[in-house]
This record gives structure tokens, sequence and C-alpha cells, in this order.
């Protein structure tokens, strides 16, 4: 057994990726799902869609490979997080579509809740704020809106779960309802401190917790596939929510360290060790990844559109047909121009947590087109992550020296990591794995499978593709970025 199955459950698309026992990706499949937007603000996903294309990229990775379930030692999962799901334990279904991190429709109770003061406990016990981008407010509205819901919650009927959950349920033809650390961090009903769910969130929201699913390590046995699925029965040995997974993959394992992926959101996250550093900033506080039932904490900052900036271009200005357009016009954009593009299609998150705001683009003039806003677009996620990297650093001065190791789809590009580097005045450091998120799910399932080395020789095998270094004078950056200051305030006080 030399393979490890990684499976990359995300918010547009499903990945299975097969390593080898040289921590190398060997085959993958890929597979987009429809997304559902019944509302302005409101995201949801067919449940079942989400398990149909884990179960078949699985089969075509392992397909590809050219190999069979006989040579897989372990499955690891890393997942969208937030996203939520409930479901019958008898017959599997979900009673509703899936939830998704970034819908909004819950923006209403989280005021509710502010203006009721909550919000510092909320704050104390799970390390996050009172936002719909969390599990908790989606649950409650399910169960307050899906007819019979509560009361068959109430009578143990019905489960909840983040997708990881949702995944390894269906995986295990229902015989494991768990989840890790990193997601259970992620439901507003975690005690993050105390290291299990919240009474007081659940009471605070009227949650039963026959809900929830069993809290693991992220390195740990949650069960075995079912044999019909894949020809044999395999451990399930690795679970991480995504930019855990990334964190992991990135070996960011000290104090200091600091990530940021760019795949449809952005989210950044610096380890800051045994410490559960309360941000005077908010951001969130949250769990980095558990190994032997010890926690490391960590600062997240989270942007809710990143990568999907660009699904924009392409699908609603349709001004491109291929993420790879977005560079080439940025290069011929008029230099005479700075447009500014807030893209709060969903609100902003981090620092500034505004569910009700909505995008907007400044600096336009007769001449503005495709190559300005391309470029606008692709800015925004530079100016986004300086404003998280600037909240971090006046949480944690110890983050000051800490370079940056960015991954996901969107730091391939490297106009846009220049852009990110010239803005934030520091080096920007690109692996040579891109896909961090899928090798930190298939490490911790490989090293509890024990074909992976531990934590510092994998650590050691990082290596560096390529580092981006500040070109724009420190002028120019001032000035660029006091005038993306003025375009968030601008969009906020609307």
């Amino acid at each position: 057994m030399t393979h490890i199955l990684a499976i990359d459950q995300g918010t547009t698309s499903t990945r299975a990726i097969l390593f080898g026992s040289d921590m190398v990706p060997v085959a993958s499949a890929q597979e987009e799902f429809e997304q559902h937007f019944p509302q302005s603000g409101w995201v949801e996903h067919e449940a079942s869609d989400l398990w149909s294309t884990t179960a078949s990229t699985c089969r075509g990775a392992i397909e590809k490979a050219g190999i069979s379930a006989d040579e897989i030692a372990a499955i690891g999962i890393t997942n969208q997080r937030e996203t939520t799901v409930i479901w019958d334990r008898k017959t599997g279904k979900a009673i509703h579509r899936a939830i998704v991190w970034q819908d909004r429709r819950t923006s209403e109770l989280c005021q509710t809740l502010k203006a009721a003061g909550h919000e510092p406990m909320v704050t104390e016990r799970t390390g996050l704020l009172l936002d719909p981008y969390f599990s908790a407010t989606k649950l409650k509205w399910l169960l307050d809106n899906v007819e019979g819901a509560r009361a068959r919650a109430e009578a143990g009927e019905l489960a909840f779960g983040t997708i990881d959950s949702w995944v390894i349920w269906n995986l295990t033809g229902g015989k494991s309802h768990v989840t890790d650390a990193t997601n259970a961090a992620r439901t507003m009903l975690y005690d993050i401190r105390k290291g299990r769910w919240s009474k007081t969130m659940c009471d605070l929201l009227d949650i039963p917790m026959n809900m929830l699913p069993e809290v693991k390590d992220c390195a740990a046995n949650f069960g075995v596939t079912r044999a019909d699925l894949f020809g044999r029965e395999i451990p399930i040995l690795g679970v991480a929510g995504d930019q855990q997974a990334a964190t992991v993959g990135q070996a960011c394992f000290k104090p200091g360290m600091l990530k940021s992926t760019y795949g449809t959101g952005c989210f950044a996250l610096l380890n800051t060790g045994d410490d559960p550093v309360t941000s005077k900033n908010r951001l969130l506080t949250t769990i980095a990844y558990q190994l032997d039932g010890k926690p490391t904490y960590a600062l997240e900052g989270s942007i809710f559109i990143a990568g999907a900036v660009v699904q924009w271009l392409r699908d609603g200005l349709k001004i491109i047909r291929d993420a790879k357009e977005t560079q080439p016009l940025a290069d011929k954009a008029d230099a005479g121009q700075d447009v500014v593009l807030v893209p709060a299609f969903t609100g902003l998150g981090a620092p500034y947590w505004n569910a009700e705001c909505r995008g907007a683009i400044y600096g336009l003039t007769r001449n503005s087109g495709p190559e300005e806003m391309a470029k606008a677009a692709l800015e925004s996620v530079g100016f986004q992550t300086r404003d998280l990297l600037e909240a971090m650093h006046a949480d944690w001065p110890n983050a000051e020296d800490a370079a940056l190791r960015v991954d996901g789809g969107m730091s391939a590009s490297d106009w846009a990591m220049q852009f990110l580097s010239d803005i934030l005045g520091a080096p920007v450091d690109r692996p040579e794995v891109l896909e961090t998120t899928a090798l930190g799910a298939a490490w911790l399932a490989g090293q509890r499978a024990g074909i992976y080395p531990p934590m510092e020789e994998f650590a050691a095998t990082w290596a560096l593709e390529r580092k981006f270094e500040p070109s724009m004078d420190e002028a120019m950056r001032a000035k660029r970025y006091a005038r993306w200051g003025r375009a968030v305030q601008a969009t906020l006080s609307v």
C-alpha cells in the first residue's frame, strides 16, 4: 500500500488526487457542480452533487493512475468549511440543499444577536464573530424553515454536518458521524479552548446537541469506506478544513509562520502555537490543526471573493472565456487609469465583517474597458490581503518577520503575485507544489498510516518555486493603498 487518496471537496468543484509514497501527485480527477442562487445573497449546493462528484472523481483518479484499491493505504479529506447540511439518519437523504459558506441569509439574525450583546461571549468560546459565514446560524435557519425539521431533530432523527461529515457519512455507508477539530471550530458551536461542543452556544441558537458529530484529531480513525465503492474497504485517516489543510501542506508548523490560499475566497492563517490569540482587529481565532489531542491555534483573516472575482469576469461580465486570459488583459491596461474594484459581492470579510455592503467600482472613465476591469479585479485580491496582514501584525507583533507562503489557483498568476508583493512591500514565496490543500490532507492520512514522514521531516521537503520581490516604490505603494482604503470606506457607507 504505497498511495494516499486525497479528496478535496471545494466550493465550485470536487477533486481527487492520488499521491505516491514520495508525496508527489500521481493522478487526479476533477468535476465542477452547479451553484444555486435562490435569492440575492443566498448560495446553495445540492448535497447529492457534493457526494456524487466525490465518488466519481475518486474512481476517476484511481483509474487514471492504473492502480487498484489494494494499493491505497488511506484516504485524507479536505473540504469547503462552514457549508451546512442536515440529513435523515435512516435514509441518508439531505432535508434541504446545503447552505454554502458564502450565503448571507442569516444576516438579520446575526445583527439581532449582536444587538442583544451576545458577540463577546460567542468570541470568547468559539474564537469567531457573529456573522452569517459560520455554520451555526445556517443550521438554525434550516431547523426553523424546513417543515418538521426541528421536531425530527429533537427526536434524534436528523444529523448535522459540515461537508467533511457529509462525505464521510456517505463513504462509510452511514457508519461514521464524525468531524475533526478544525471543521468543528468553524461552526460557531465549538468551544476551541475546552475542546468540546458548547452547550451555551447550542442553547443560544436552540440547536439539539444530538445532531452534532463526534470531534476527532486531524489524524485519526474516521472509519472505513464501503467495500463496494472502490473494491475494498479503505480507512479514512486524515481530515482538515481546506484552509487548515493548506496550512499543514505549506508546513507552517512554527509560530509566526503565515500562509495565504487563493481559491474562491482568500484565507490567510498565522500560526500562533499554543496561544489562542484574541484579535483586537476583528480577525478570527481558530484551530490550525490538532494532533495527539493537542490543538495548535491560528489567527485567520477571511476574504470572501478572490478567485471568484475572475469567475465574475468570465460568467458575469463575459469579458474572458478562461481565467488564463486575465493576466494578458491586465498587462494591456491603461497605466493612466486607476480603477478600483471592491468585490463585496457577498459582503466584506475580515477585518470589516460587513454582510450588508455590496461591490462597487471606482475611477471609471469613458476609456475604461476589459483591460482595466481585469487589472482592478486582480489588484483587489492584493489589496484585501494587505488588509488582513496589517490586522495580523497589529494583533500579534511576532508576525512582522513571517514570510508569506501562497498557494491555490490564483497563486499561479505571476501578475497577481507580483502585485501582491508590491502592495505588501514584502517577499511572497510560492512553493513548487501548489496543491498544498490536498497535500496537507494526504500527509495527515499518510503519516497516520505510517507511510509518510513525521512533521519535521515533512517540513524539510517544502521547496520554493519562486520568490516575488517588491518592485513598487514606497510612495506609489502608499498612494495606491490609501486609494483602496477610501474606496472600501465609501463602499461601507452606502
